[in-house]
């Protein structure tokens, strides 16, 4: 199973390791990566192709881009591309060169000035953090993208993205006020708009910049008319180097800002850069219409932007179906009903804003008087609607629009909505058909595709779902790309609207013609004379013999067809990832990925992790292994030979897999806030699995996986254990040995003491006898090994808050849950657990008792991996959640409790493998509490970083700290230490090992409640 790393070829490779040699000692500060791991984190992006660099480099200022430039002069062979987001559906940043990765330092807002409406930034800034930057100061920066949580700002001028509104905001273009970029030789270019004169007067000088302002004199001044005749008049005019705007003739003004921004990094590396920030309007509306077809919605599209609406943005009942599948439809159900017997086959977003609110409402009344009018006769194939002013709202619904990029890859089936001619631009009075056309296109090639955009602009993103490990699949991507150019040049439009060019840069030469084109190629030579920036995208430098990129490059694809159908079955999460890249949000509060945020290292996340599978399984195939191999006992080698396997640690690209897999939290998290819900938890246990079958495990991980064997035989000494932990000698010789720290202690009374009296014991026989009331009346509390023998109290307060509420607690007796075999890989072991388990909670559930689990993470593992693994020989049983539980249960139950004056409010922390894999956990914990007329906030909060034993791990408590204070730390902060709750046992844990106080489970709360209205 030992895998070597693939080198390039020799002699390229050695220029580059020349050159990255030299860089290290030329005073380049950033971080300097050439892992196999690392390059292959940034070998895809949001689109179709693959292309491996040479290596990662991460600069951390102006003067490292220098240094890479200057340093790149004496080794012109040397190539880069600039990076930010990833999240380019084109491959504009892909390269077989040097990736230049500014997002994870270049990252800071340098200044905002309110008072002249602008900002300047870094460019590896991501859009939103850049708006709740500016949120405070009443600004947003205005021009919006679906990947706006993880894009950033250098991408967003790289591609003169823009999206949503941009009929009244513009593009990013429209707002860059001035650049600082780096070209290829190191010198420092500093644009903003110059005068006519002054810029001729510049061009007489010496130097890049004087040879870059006189061919941009030569070509936007002097062939002004030949560039007004060929570009189409549309809003997405995006063009690739945009000559149109680079001379203002009105004003007299050229701008080279206006040729970098759009142009893919192929001119040179944006640093930073000043944008003008736009005023957040004061009041907003957002008007859902519903249509019986999707044509309708478009064809009624006009009559919404002649009514000056800021944006439409449409989606087809495609992604609105795939929507109600994903976590996010619980958010927004009842802003986008369905309208009885009749079927929602389109929708239009119809937002408005105004400073005024009574302008504002009188626009909304007249638009619902005209939609009720035609709901009712069915004019305009409008059958219902729904109006919105609340922002959060809103807000709530744009996160569903957004989010159908990553969901269009949630189709079933080996053929997946592909990205590569979604992103026309037709004049808006021709889309609806232009589109019919396209859907004629497709269907007359047999596919299937999902559609949504921004009708307002004429741009509509069309994916059509095809199998590209298909040869002949992939040939029909080519081919419909060439009918898709001619379609558009028949309507008047652009094959790239929105998304740049990237490997359709092979279409340029056709759509510029000669003229146009050797004139982009000019500009190309006085930026890039050796065409060392991003070569390939857009043109090349003129006298150059490179080649552009093609449709029919190298794909994702292309490699994974060498992977056998077994491989890819048993390791179907990391298969399924289309890289949109949603596991990059920046923001704190959203649990998914702690890892990727706390590092910013793209292989601690989703998409890398599920890259490197991808990759290991390839080269597992390469190498001849054969398929029946992944299964643990048919690989498992001597004590003897892993023991030596170890000591060696041959070059194998296993271990730069296993670093990855390591740094997962094992949260769960992105198994379902993925839009494709890529499981990293599930095939990294397969990893370990088979990884430790050919090297030893570490002496963590068995103590781990046996936690539930040994704590209840600790338990039975619970005080004498906690003598020895409560010594710094013996914990430091559990850190020494296991690399285990900050051990928890047992409790003290033990579970079984606290209940004693409390608690019917467990007698299967008599529970059977009871009579069918006396059965609906009984609880039985299934323990965990956490809460049951570490933090007894809470199972304890349950018996209490059963009893308070009129029922029979019993506690069913302690059976292995597996959770932590399964999380440490020993598959084997963890299939065993689940099944003595599963048939022992299937024997107890004939009863027809609710059965309830304290600890989410657990019960959620009996939903899941209990499933997988077991499949039809799960059994049939159920172990409710307590808030589950709670919510079903029958008003009578409840005490009356007499409404309460100014009782200050709970804060609730909610578990992050909870909250994502039960969404409505916190509304219903709200719902529970609101009986006894107690106020619950709920605190949004990422990962606490302890997520099981991850956080007593030696070599992760930092990190465990560090993503600690991501968002919990101020979430805590903001509240007194009795009014905050957790409902995970790690999260309890994690906040007393920091805080030094422990908050109480939900349900503690709840009891405590119950006590304080009797009391009353």
């Amino acid at each position: 199973m030992s895998l070597p790393r693939v080198a390039p070829e020799q002699s390229v490779a050695q220029e580059y390791r020349t050159y990255l040699d030299a860089l290290k000692t030329a005073g380049f500060s950033g971080d300097i990566e050439f892992s196999y791991a690392s390059r292959m984190a940034v070998a895809t992006d949001n689109s179709v192709y693959q292309k491996l660099p040479q290596a990662v480099i991460f600069p951390r200022s102006v003067n490292d881009l220098q240094v890479v430039g200057k340093l790149a002069s004496e080794h012109t062979a040397v190539k880069f591309s600039a990076r930010g987001g990833g999240t380019g559906t084109n491959g504009q940043s892909l390269t077989d060169g040097i990736v230049v990765d500014t997002s994870r330092h270049m990252n800071q807002i340098l200044e905002i000035n309110p008072e002249e409406g602008w900002v300047r930034v870094q460019c590896g800034v991501v859009k939103d953090a850049l708006n709740d930057a500016l949120r405070p100061h009443g600004f947003f920066f205005s021009p919006d993208l679906s990947t706006s949580n993880r894009a950033t700002i250098g991408g967003m001028i790289s591609t003169d993205a823009s999206g949503q509104g941009s009929l009244v905001y513009g593009k990013t273009s429209d707002h860059v006020l001035g650049l600082t970029s780096v070209l290829a030789n190191g010198d420092v270019l500093a644009t903003s708009p110059l005068s006519l004169d002054e810029a001729k007067a510049r061009s007489e000088g010496t130097g890049p910049y004087a040879q870059i302002i006189k061919q941009v004199l030569a070509t936007c001044v002097e062939k002004r008319d030949a560039i007004i005749a060929k570009f189409p008049r549309l809003n997405r005019f995006l063009t690739g180097y945009d000559l149109e705007h680079a001379y203002d003739a009105d004003r007299q003004i050229i701008d080279v800002s206006r040729l970098i921004t759009g142009a893919e990094g192929s001119l040179a590396m944006v640093a930073e850069a000043k944008l003008s920030i736009t005023p957040i309007p004061r009041h907003k509306a957002l008007v859902n219409i519903k249509y019986d077809s999707f044509e309708s919605a478009l064809r009624h599209a006009p009559r919404m932007i002649a009514a000056q609406a800021t944006s439409v943005e449409t989606v087809d009942s495609t992604v609105l179906n795939l929507a109600k599948t994903d976590i996010i439809w619980h958010s927004i159900s009842d802003l986008i009903t369905d309208v009885p017997d009749k079927t929602l086959l389109g929708l239009n977003m119809v937002e408005y804003n105004s400073e005024d609110e009574e302008e504002i409402q009188s626009r909304i009344d007249r638009l619902e008087a005209e939609l009720t009018e035609a709901a009712k006769t069915g004019e305009y194939g409008v059958i219902g609607y729904q109006v919105t002013f609340d922002t959060a709202d809103i807000q709530k619904i744009y996160a569903m629009r957004k989010k159908a990029v990553g969901l269009l890859g949630k189709t079933k089936g080996e053929k997946k909505p592909v990205a590569f001619a979604e992103d026309t631009a037709v004049p808006p009075e021709n889309l609806a058909d232009f589109i019919m056309e396209f859907r004629d296109l497709l269907d007359g090639h047999g596919l299937q595709y999902g559609m949504f955009g921004h009708v307002d602009a004429g741009v509509l993103h069309v994916r059509p779902a095809l199998d590209l490990c298909d040869p002949e699949q992939e040939s029909l991507m080519h081919q419909i790309s060439d009918e898709v150019v001619a379609l558009v040049a028949k309507y008047g439009g652009l094959m790239w609207g929105e998304h740049g060019k990237g490997y359709r840069s092979e279409y340029g030469p056709a759509f510029f013609g000669d003229e146009l084109f050797t004139e982009l190629r000019k500009i190309k030579g006085a930026f890039d004379p050796h065409n060392q920036m991003n070569p390939g995208k857009i043109c090349t430098p003129l006298g150059s013999d490179e080649t552009l990129v093609k449709v029919s490059d190298t794909k994702r694809a292309t490699f994974d067809r060498t992977i056998p159908i077994t491989f890819k079955e048993t390791f179907a999460p990391a298969m399924s990832c289309n890289g949109n890249g949603l596991c990059f949000n920046y923001d704190t509060t959203s649990p998914m990925c702690p890892s990727s945020k706390v590092t910013r290292d793209r292989r601690h996340s989703p998409k890398g992790r599920a890259g490197l599978i991808r990759e290991w399984l390839r080269l597992l195939a390469r190498n001849g292994v054969d398929a029946s191999l992944l299964n643990e006992t048919s690989m498992r080698t001597s004590w003897w030979q892993r023991f030596r396997n170890t000591l060696q640690q041959q070059e194998d690209f296993s271990h730069e897999v296993l670093e990855a897999m390591n740094g997962c939290l094992a949260c769960k998290s992105c198994s379902n806030q993925c839009p494709v819900n890529v499981d990293v938890p599930d095939f990294r246990s397969k990893f370990l699995s088979i990884y430790y079958q050919r090297y030893l495990r570490p002496l963590k991980d068995h103590m781990v996986a046996n936690v539930e064997r040994m704590a209840p035989l600790m338990a039975k000494m619970p005080r004498l254990v906690n003598f020895f932990l409560a010594r710094g000698w013996f914990q430091s010789l559990i850190e020494k040995t296991l690399g285990y720290v900050d051990t928890p202690t047992l409790s003290v009374p033990t579970l079984s003491q606290r209940v004693k009296d409390a608690a019917t014991p467990f007698n299967l026989e008599t529970l059977e006898q009871l009579d069918e009331a006396r059965r609906q009346n009984t609880v039985l509390i299934v323990q965990d090994p956490f809460t049951s023998f570490y933090d007894a109290g809470v199972v304890a307060d349950m018996v209490s808050l059963v009893r308070r509420l009129g029922m029979t607690p019993v506690i069913l007796p302690f059976n292995p849950n597996g959770k932590p075999e399964h999380v440490k890989g020993f598959l084997n072991r963890f299939a065993k657990t689940a099944s003595n388990t599963a048939a022992f909670l299937s024997r107890v559930a004939e009863l027809g008792m609710p059965m309830v689990g304290v600890d989410s993470s657990l019960v959620l593992c009996y939903r899941d991996e209990y499933v997988k693994a077991l499949g039809e020989k799960r059994g049939d049983f159920h172990v409710h959640t307590v808030h589950e539980f709670l919510a079903a249960l029958p008003d009578s139950c409840w005490p009356d409790a007499p409404q309460r004056r100014e009782t200050p409010p709970l804060a609730l922390l909610a578990h992050c493998t909870e909250k994502t894999a039960l969404p409505a956990t916190e509304k219903q914990w709200q719902s529970i509490f609101a009986r006894l007329h107690q106020p619950v906030d709920i605190v949004s909060v990422g990962c606490c970083g302890m997520a099981g034993t991850y956080g007593h791990e030696a070599d992760q408590k930092e990190k465990s700290l560090a993503i600690y204070r991501l968002s919990w730390e101020q979430a805590i902060a903001r509240y007194p230490s009795n009014a905050v709750m957790a409902s995970g046992y790690s999260c309890r844990s994690q906040v007393h090992r920091i805080e030094q106080f422990k908050p109480v489970h939900p349900l503690q709360a709840l009891l405590r409640c119950m006590i304080e209205l009797q009391q009353e």
